[in-house]
């Protein structure tokens, strides 16, 4: 049950009961969060989160719901999203510091602008520095933990500033999953600008010309095995355009998987597991999911 009466006394931002998910999905579906928040500011994610834990309330931290599949049952708790009042990315002392709220895209433009390099792979990715950092994301043989120093985190209901060599990173991982991430700083080297603005763009451009961005997605569905692709085994298993339901393996690129309109989380967790499931018939290889379950009674689609 939320205490929604206490939450008020503290919070400053947007309160929404039974929110429906799916429009803060790049997939677009999900069902409701029985509360959604959006702080106004740090000190209100703060406070908020103080209230839930002393209730023993479940709480989601949502960046911008590119790499995560909720449920049609949606949440049961509290989903919260930075988007709105953590949004601040600076230099202090030479590095790059960035709340957890602050898009990828924004980030990478003002390190650009500031002729910094290192983190022009990430251009184009949907999501917000604190996901990324949760998740280690990363794109053309480079990951946003490369250059990261420090990671902010909530801890005990005061902020914490974690040292990279206690991070925890590797390949889409990190040691903050169920963390609240408050921000992060970065140290990055210096770069030609108009290379660095070159450089973007390409890459931006082999996004669009490679990945199906004209249908709602959730970026790539599964990690790249050891020393394999898993797009290639995919397609090698002749799944390129199955489809269950309104949810499809992408036509353009086969880690996509698309919702063609009016897909249901449903159908596209059974062709997540259609997909591992002939994968590893097929080739031997287990395929493990890259993005979230949310709210779904299992954890991980079966092999």
């Amino acid at each position: 049950m939320i205490a929604l009466d206490e939450i008020q006394k503290v919070f400053r931002g947007r309160i929404a009961l039974n929110e429906a998910l799916a429009p803060y999905t790049w997939m677009k579906v999900g069902g409701p969060a029985d509360c959604y928040l959006e702080p106004a500011d740090r000190k209100d994610l703060v406070d908020v989160i103080a209230v839930l834990t002393a209730q023993g309330m479940p709480y989601l931290m949502l960046g911008r719901g590119s790499n995560m599949l909720v449920s049609d049952e949606g949440f049961r708790g509290a989903v919260i999203n930075l988007e709105s009042g953590l949004t601040t990315v600076r230099r202090e002392n030479g590095d790059v510091v960035a709340d957890a709220g602050v898009r990828l895209t924004k980030f990478v433009d003002f390190c650009v602008q500031q002729g910094l390099a290192g983190v022009e792979m990430l251009a184009g990715i949907p999501g917000t520095v604190g996901g990324a950092v949760v998740m280690n994301a990363g794109a053309h043989g480079g990951e946003i933990a490369d250059h990261c120093v420090e990671v902010e985190v909530l801890r005990n209901g005061a902020p914490v500033g974690v040292p990279r060599s206690a991070c925890g990173f590797r390949y889409r991982h990190s040691a903050f999953e169920g963390d609240v991430v408050l921000g992060a700083r970065f140290r990055l080297p210096v770069g030609d600008p108009e290379a660095l603005v070159q450089r973007r763009k390409e890459l931006i451009q082999k996004r669009n010309a490679t990945q199906p961005l004209d249908l709602p997605n959730l970026g790539s569905m599964f990690k790249n095995p050891p020393n394999q692709f898993a797009a290639r085994l995919i397609e090698e298993a002749g799944l390129k355009g199955k489809r269950v339901g309104a949810a499809q393996v992408s036509e353009k690129h086969a880690n996509f998987m698309v919702n063609l309109g009016g897909a249901t989380a449903d159908d596209v967790m059974r062709l997540i597991e259609l997909v591992q499931r002939t994968v590893y018939q097929h080739a031997g290889v287990p395929l493990e999911l890259e993005v979230k379950l949310i709210g779904f009674r299992r954890t991980e689609a079966a092999t």
